[in-house]
């Protein structure tokens, strides 16, 4: 097998120093892999030729699945590297930029499974890369949310929160640690998203939002998702979104139950004031700090966010605009209601029906 390999070797040389193609070089060492598998499968135990090649088919055998499952890789990436140089269109998303930001080797080995996909392919993972999304909160829903926007390879990620991370945090804000209790939130999620991938911006504002700094915060992003739990701020970020025509991904929770919605009603849908007109009455929708919320549930609903966000981002299937989705887990039970814009809402000046009372309560909760 030794005087094979030698062989080999003489041959990629010789053709190297005559400047030989590759590919034909290549198929010179296969011609010789070949003649050598060949004259151990057919020759007798004990014939000269088949003791000078080895004496053995297996380990010729093995060496071309070895080189096959390399040469097989190499096309995989060559393909992947195709799909992801396909033109980028330009998307409401991108607030009309034309961005066509490159990946290194390393991103397209992060980002393969979302390039094989379909729906997403390498132009929507370009899409990912150039969007600017910003989560408002860093705590229950915030915490998923963060985490698998970074992963996905969304460029710039803005996060405000002006809370620090205490203990009774840690049962469901998956980001935040043990170690970094007293920690602003949104520098805790820092650390963890740039550890998950070093490849995205994240951009943290340690600072209550308050509607003058929305309005020019938001105007830097492309998408706004709300995990807050109160009403004060939910009904400013839906006004100023609706204000600039930003698409708005708003997620709420309460004990088992959680509901989400796309509101966007600069392409048609509904605002959350076109459903909620109204806050609720003190005591009708507890917060979680007074009614208790189960671990996992924010988790469920923040990863509902961060699909919808992927899936507005790069036009991938259909979102919830339009659409309130109510998952109840105690039941285990999804449900799903159409909404419609409002007649005269005063956020976004929509134009049809609102939910009946008991849907507005049930889906409020903070």
């Amino acid at each position: 097998m030794v005087l094979v390999l030698a062989l080999g070797v003489v041959i990629w040389s010789i053709g190297a120093l005559m400047r030989v193609p590759l590919r034909q070089r290549f198929a010179m060492l296969a011609v010789l892999w070949a003649a050598a598998l060949v004259i151990n499968l057919t020759l007798p135990d004990g014939a000269p030729l088949r003791e000078a090649t080895g004496g053995d088919a297996r380990p010729w055998a093995v060496l071309g699945g070895v080189v096959a499952l390399v040469l097989i890789y190499r096309a995989g990436l060559g393909w992947l590297r195709a799909r992801v140089d396909t033109p980028v269109p330009v998307t409401a998303a991108q607030g009309g930029k034309t961005s066509a930001p490159a990946f290194t080797e390393t991103e397209l080995n992060r980002y393969a499974r979302h390039i094989i996909l379909r729906e997403i392919g390498g132009a929507g993972q370009k899409r990912l890369k150039a969007a600017k999304v910003l989560v408002v909160g860093a705590g229950g829903l915030g915490s998923p949310v963060l985490m698998y926007l970074a992963a996905a390879g969304v460029g710039t990620i803005g996060v405000i929160d002006d809370d620090s991370v205490d203990g009774t945090n840690l049962q469901r804000q998956i980001i935040h640690t043990d170690a970094r209790i007293g920690m602003p939130k949104v520098f805790s999620a820092q650390a963890q998203m740039e550890a998950l991938n070093p490849f995205v911006a994240v951009r943290p504002y340690n600072r209550r939002l308050d509607p003058a700094l929305a309005e020019a915060l938001f105007a830097e992003y492309d998408l706004v998702l709300d995990g807050t739990d109160n009403f004060d701020t939910r009904y400013m970020v839906n006004g100023v979104c609706a204000k600039l025509g930003k698409p708005l991904i708003s997620a709420a929770i309460t004990q088992w139950e959680g509901q989400i919605a796309l509101y966007d009603p600069a392409r048609g849908g509904p605002c959350y004031e076109c459903l909620f007109p109204e806050r609720p009455a003190p005591g009708l929708v507890p917060s979680c700090a007074e009614a208790g919320v189960i671990g996992p549930l924010p988790g469920v609903l923040g990863s509902m966010m961060a699909v919808e966000a992927i899936k507005q981002i790069t036009g991938a299937g259909d979102g919830l605009r339009g659409q309130l989705l109510i998952y109840d887990a105690l039941h285990g039970e999804t449900r799903r209601i159409a909404t419609h814009p409002r007649a005269g809402c005063m956020a976004c000046g929509g134009g049809a029906p609102q939910l009946a009372p008991d849907d507005a309560a049930r889906a409020g909760g903070a």
